[in-house]
């Protein structure tokens, strides 16, 4: 197929036609104070040599010493500094560029000289105009070319002013749509500016006389502009078009426009001159219509039509394009031109009309289209197409080139592409080659050809990915091939993640001089360095040390107002970037308010106004208002009252009296401001009083007086001078008359010489010098108390039962009391038990109590009484004063109650079927114990409860043997004392059988290696057995049996004899665990402890003894020494003799006394068995020591002995000792490995007679 050739693809080519680059304009206006550059620049392989015509004729460049041409360029340089003309060198210039494969054709290019002329010199006479009356005054300014710009000044080279009377029009004449006195003026003055030259021509000024002789009458519109009914207007496509409506009129007329046939565009069309002119830009063929402008005025309206008509000059629709065919392929050169008449295409190859041009059987010419057939070498060539109309031309150069070219790749190689992931990615792969090169593209390992998503391919070779992930990575390969070869070219595509502020700074109100940080934390790819850059407002940082730009931090010290504003982070890499703004306000308290002012006087009143100060960005809430009196406090300033933050004025409501001084405080929320500067004093005249003092009292201090007291009024209060209080009193319902006694500066009066509590009525009234106060409100109170003289009466008690009492009395007569009844007091006290065993010296130890029933009662109830004890008591009745005297003292019995718990409740005996309990009787027996209550069940391992039993004991028995219990069982009792009024509260315990049945008492001496440590069994938990351990080069082997329900079992262990804390390791589940660490020569107190999951321990196991033997250091390793290996040789073999010899007599069925194998076999590091602490059965393998049928194995393999409860392991012969099933002791004697013991003790089958040889032997 044909291949356009575009510039950046061109270069690569060995072969290139010219090609036009760069050219004058058409229509090329000149300095004439400058050279004239004519521009003409082509490309082409080879490089193309330049010629110029003008005005159609040859223009020999080299006969004219004032024009030179550019190397290796076709551009002229025309030099007239020498006083040359430039008219001279005006006409139709065009270049030709050509080289062995075609020649291409410039533009005809005008070149015409700029021109300025002056005005004609001309005598204007002065215009004189009626007032009212419309006026033109011309411009006419001299042709320039191009055309000069007009504007109207005066002599001060000031703009005339211009409005809807007055304005200039496209022509540059001024017109008037009526004159008024003011447009009196000399100096009107035309000036054109001419832009090439940029000199400016003076019109001579005119001068116009505004008379107004005659009345002004006003008229209708008339059109000053156009001046016909109807014109036209004729504008090119693309163009401005510019319509003109100019009226004159008394009043002023107002212009209006409209298209009749559619709607104005809105985008494309302005108004100017004050509606006069309507502008349309980028002209089209919609444009074209009639339009309608529309003078007018309160007395009527004209109307002026325009019809305008849209023209073309010849516009590329689509222009030819270069074309690249290789041999024998097809292509088509296609010219299609727009315009208004269409124009006319014409062909030209190489610069001659295509009809004059050789003849060439691959081409036909169709009108606007050469096609290209079968193409041969040879053919290439420029091909010019000419567009004409009446308005214009267009002419563009096309070249055909006939190449065969294998393709190459223009991209460089190993170029690598970074994209941010979920963005765009586009891997370029530009080619070029004849015929046009096929791209295909492969990824990494080139095994199949990418196709489809999530790929998009271009046709310039380019493989775009719409969204990049990170699975995209990787090496791409682009291949280009045509029939001529192929070309290939690596390039790589990294996806990087994206950049991101992932803690952003956030909005900030801070008090004035405290410190602001803005964090911007950002999230980037690690091969990504990303750079932050910190803006305020959008430029930059203020040039200030106190801001402080961390890696993911700003820092403002001591924050100023200038420092509000938009703070924005900014994360740039060289991919992408991300921001964030936060702003920051500055606040502070506000400023005090200034300006106050009282207004408004009045008796009692004033209006205080105020301005407020800055509020530093922090509302105004609320003001205070605070004042201060100088007559009665002086430099003491109270708050008087709040109004609101938007208000800025008080009425303030005054006291007489007062010399008042106000000041304001704004409140926001950073707090409040500096006071305001105090007002002026403003006093207040005095009044009497306007209220009488406040919290006013009656009563007697002593028994013969009455104490009047009061809270005295303030100075603010007191409302003129000379304040005093009135006191009043007199006794109730016996004296008709007032006392009264007048006083001041106190605050209490006392009255002298009243009878004992006795009712007084008081008033308490102030005055002052203007005045007395309002009428005082009377009080009632009571003049002082005496003790009572009378104990109650009749005093009796009633038993409810063992623990509640309840006490009556006759209750002392009022006159007796001789004060106010705060009520009765009963005095209780224990004298002693009832029961037998209390001695004397026990009868008192009960404290005296106290119990007060306030009010006028006659009984009460006492609790917390002790069961069957004998108590005494009295009453005493109690005033304000204090308590009478006491009634007869009274003695009263408890009855019987229940007991208290048991004192204790413990194990003093564990076997496996039974259990011997132990209590002791209750602290609190509350009456004769009548006997016991012991109930128990069972606890299983899932803490679920069996059947519950219970036992009634008599008073005199503390133990019992329980039998016939489960072994290795837990069980749960309560044990509760009762009297003849029932059971009291059970003691609670837990205990379990346990399944070794041994003695606990050992008297020989222990292991040194393994040693129990046994307390006092009921302090050992039963949940634990057969706790033993093994000491090897790894460490030290615990193993036990378990059965409680408890799952977290820690080993815990510590240095005899140390101070230090126990050290504890986790058991993961098992029954054993090693123990690493430990130091050699030391001896270990270890134990096995479950704990609850509150971790507190619940169960211990007993004490263990675990020594580590100190190990000898190795000085020489015999093991390499000669004589160790024969030494070892003989000892093996001096071994199978006497394997020999023991297997024969064992087969004879004789006796292997153990015995002889303690003295033969015995073990170092066991402590020597003396022959009177216990002798053995010889070994025997008959099944007559078998244990009986129905007894119980251990899972340890030890039995519980028949005829002693003594075991070995209390005898100190170590925790490893086994029995056989047939009783014969072997576990001493075993040459098994620490492992074997191990997998030994987990078995659950007691070792045969023929394993344990074995391990002997």
């Amino acid at each position: 197929g044909s291949f356009i050739c575009m510039h950046s693809l061109c270069g690569g080519f060995s072969e290139l036609p010219p090609t036009i680059t760069h050219q004058s304009p058409k229509d090329y206006i000149v300095d004439p104070r400058e050279n004239i550059v004519i521009h003409c620049e082509a490309r082409g392989k080879p490089h193309p040599s330049f010629s110029w015509t003008r005005n159609g004729i040859h223009f020999d460049v080299d006969k004219d010493a004032k024009v030179i041409m550019k190397p290796r360029s076709g551009t002229l340089v025309i030099d007239i500094s020498g006083g040359e003309k430039a008219e001279a060198y005006e006409g139709v210039y065009q270049c030709t560029a050509r080289n062995e494969h075609g020649t291409a054709l410039s533009n005809n290019i005008i070149i015409r000289q700029s021109r300025s002329p002056l005005w004609s010199k001309e005598q204007i006479k002065p215009i004189f105009v009626q007032e009212g009356m419309p006026l033109v005054l011309r411009c006419q300014p001299p042709a320039g070319l191009p055309p000069p710009i007009i504007f109207w000044m005066d002599n001060n080279f000031q703009r005339l002013p211009q409005s809807r009377r007055v304005s200039q029009g496209l022509n540059g004449d001024l017109y008037f749509s009526n004159v008024m006195t003011e447009d009196s003026r000399s100096d009107y003055i035309c000036y054109a500016r001419f832009p090439h030259t940029q000199t400016i021509q003076q019109k001579q000024p005119i001068t116009v006389r505004v008379f107004n002789n005659e009345p002004l009458e006003e008229r209708q519109p008339v059109f000053l502009v156009p001046s016909d009914f109807v014109s036209a207007k004729l504008v090119l496509r693309g163009q401005v078009l510019e319509l003109e409506c100019i009226a004159e009129g008394l009043p002023t007329p107002e212009i209006s426009w409209i298209k009749v046939s559619g709607e104005l565009p809105a985008k494309r069309t302005s108004f100017q001159n004050f509606e006069k002119t309507l502008r349309i830009v980028h002209v089209s063929e919609a444009d074209a219509g009639e339009y309608h402008c529309t003078a007018k005025n309160r007395l009527g309206s004209t109307h002026h039509i325009i019809h305008v008509s849209v023209k073309a000059s010849p516009y590329w629709i689509s222009a030819p394009q270069n074309l690249v065919l290789a041999p024998l392929e097809t292509g088509v050169l296609t010219c299609r031109a727009g315009g208004n008449p269409k124009p006319t295409i014409a062909w030209f190859m190489n610069g001659v009309p295509i009809e004059n041009s050789p003849e060439d059987s691959s081409r036909t010419v169709e009108d606007d289209t050469i096609i290209f057939t079968e193409v041969q070498t040879g053919s290439s060539a420029v091909y010019q197409c000419n567009a004409t109309n009446e308005y214009g031309y267009l002419l563009s150069n096309a070249f055909l080139n006939v190449l065969a070219e294998p393709p190459r790749v223009l991209t460089p190689l190993n170029t690598v592409y970074q994209v941010i992931m979920d963005k765009p990615a586009f891997l370029n792969c530009v080619s070029f080659g004849s015929p046009i090169p096929r791209v295909t593209w492969f990824k990494d390992s080139r095994s199949s050809i990418l196709v489809g998503d999530p790929y998009v391919f271009h046709d310039n070779g380019t493989l775009e990915i719409p969204v990049a992930r990170v699975v995209h990575s990787g090496k791409y390969t682009c291949v280009a091939r045509n029939s001529l070869g192929i070309s290939e070219n690596h390039v790589y595509l990294e996806v990087k993640e994206p950049t991101r502020i992932v803690k952003q700074p956030e909005y900030m109100v801070v008090q004035r001089n405290s410190d602001v940080v803005f964090v911007c934390k950002v999230k980037h790819d690690p091969s990504l360095i990303p750079t932050m850059i910190w803006l305020k407002d959008n430029g930059e940082l203020p040039d200030d040390e106190r801001f402080i730009v961390d890696s993911e931090s700003l820092t403002i010290r001591e924050v100023t107002e200038n420092d509000e504003g938009t703070y924005t982070c900014i994360m740039n890499t060289t991919l992408d970037q991300d921001s964030v703004s936060a702003k920051l306000s500055v606040v502070e308290k506000p400023d005090a308010p200034t300006d106050l002012e009282l207004t408004d006087p009045g008796v009692r009143s004033v209006q205080l106004s105020w301005i407020p100060g800055d509020e530093h960005n922090s509302p105004i809430k609320k003001f205070l208002i605070q004042y201060e009196d100088a007559l009665h406090s002086s430099g003491t300033w109270n708050n008087l009252t709040e109004v609101p933050g938007t208000k800025t004025m008080a009425h303030l409501k005054l006291s007489p009296y007062v010399h008042y001084s106000f000041r304001v405080l704004a409140v926001n929320d950073v707090g409040y401001s500096l006071p305001s500067l105090p007002t002026h004093v403003y006093k207040t005249k005095p009044a009497a009083p306007d209220e009488n003092p406040s919290d006013i009292k009656a009563m007697g201090m002593e028994h013969s007086n009455l104490v009047i007291s009061w809270k005295p009024l303030t100075g603010l209060q007191s409302n003129g001078p000379g304040l005093q209080y009135n006191i009043m009193w007199r006794q109730m319902d016996v004296d008709k008359d007032w006392n009264s006694e007048t006083v001041a500066n106190v605050s209490k009066f006392v009255v002298a010489g009243t009878p004992t509590f006795v009712p007084y009525e008081v008033k308490v009234q102030a005055l002052n010098d203007y005045g007395n106060g309002p009428k005082p409100p009377i009080i009632i109170g009571y003049s002082g108390e005496d003790l009572p003289v009378s104990a109650p009466e009749n005093v009796w008690v009633r038993v409810q039962n063992s623990t509640l009492a309840e006490v009556h009395w006759e209750p002392v007569p009022a006159k007796a009391v001789r004060g106010r009844l705060q009520g009765y007091r009963v005095y209780y006290w224990k004298e002693r038990s009832l029961h037998r065993h209390t001695t004397h010296s026990h009868a008192h130890h009960m404290e005296q109590q106290t119990l007060n029933f306030t009010g006028n009662r006659s009984h009460g109830k006492i609790p917390g009484l002790h069961p069957y004890s004998i108590y005494l008591l009295n009453v005493r009745v109690f005033n304000g004063r204090g308590e009478g005297p006491a009634s007869s003292s009274l003695s009263f019995k408890t009855p019987e109650g229940v007991p208290g718990r048991p004192a204790f409740l413990r194990v003093t005996n564990s076997n496996l079927d039974s259990l011997t309990l132990e209590w002791g009787p209750p602290h609190e027996r509350n009456g004769h114990l009548t006997g016991y209550i012991l109930t128990y069940q069972s606890v299983n391992n899932t803490n679920e409860f069996g059947q519950l039993k219970e036992l009634v004991l008599p008073p005199n028995e503390t133990s019992i043997t329980l039998h016939n219990l489960k072994y290795s069982m837990r069980y749960k009792f309560y044990i509760s004392a009762k009297t003849l009024k029932g059971p009291g509260s059970s003691t609670t315990e837990e205990f379990a059988t346990i399944m070794d049945g041994g003695s606990p008492d050992s008297p020989h001496p222990l292991s040194p290696t393994s040693q129990y440590l046994r307390p006092p069994q009921h302090k050992v938990s039963p949940v634990f057995g057969n706790v033993s351990s093994s000491v090897g080069e790894d460490g030290a082997l615990i193993s036990w049996e378990y059965w409680g329900p408890e799952r977290h079992i820690y080993v815990e262990y510590i240095v005899e004899n140390s101070d230090e804390d126990w050290q504890k390791e986790m058991v993961n589940g098992s029954q054993s665990h090693m123990l690493k660490g430990l130091k050699e020569g030391l001896a270990y107190k270890v134990r096995v402890v479950a704990k609850s999951h509150a971790d507190q321990t619940v169960h211990r196991s007993e004490e263990l003894l675990v020594t580590v033997p100190a190990m000898a250091s190795r000085q020489v390793d015999i093991a390499t020494q000669g004589w160790f290996i024969g030494l070892m040789c003989a000892i093996a073999l001096l071994i199978l003799i006497l394997l020999i010899v023991c297997f024969i007599k064992r087969n004879k069925g004789g006796k292997y006394p153990v015995k002889e194998k303690e003295a033969a076999h015995a073990d170092p590091e066991v402590q020597p068995m003396k022959d009177d602490d216990i002798t053995f059965g010889e070994y025997s393998d008959n099944e007559d020591h078998k244990p009986l049928k129905g007894s119980r194995t251990p899972s340890s393999g030890t039995v519980k002995r028949d005829e002693s409860d003594d075991s070995l392991v209390d005898y100190g012969e170590g925790g490893d000792g086994q029995f056989n099933e047939d009783g014969s002791f072997i576990g001493q004697y075993s040459g098994k490995t620490e492992r074997d013991g191990v997998q030994a003790h987990e078995s659950s089958e007691a070792p045969s007679p023929v394993n344990a040889m074995n391990s002997f032997v």
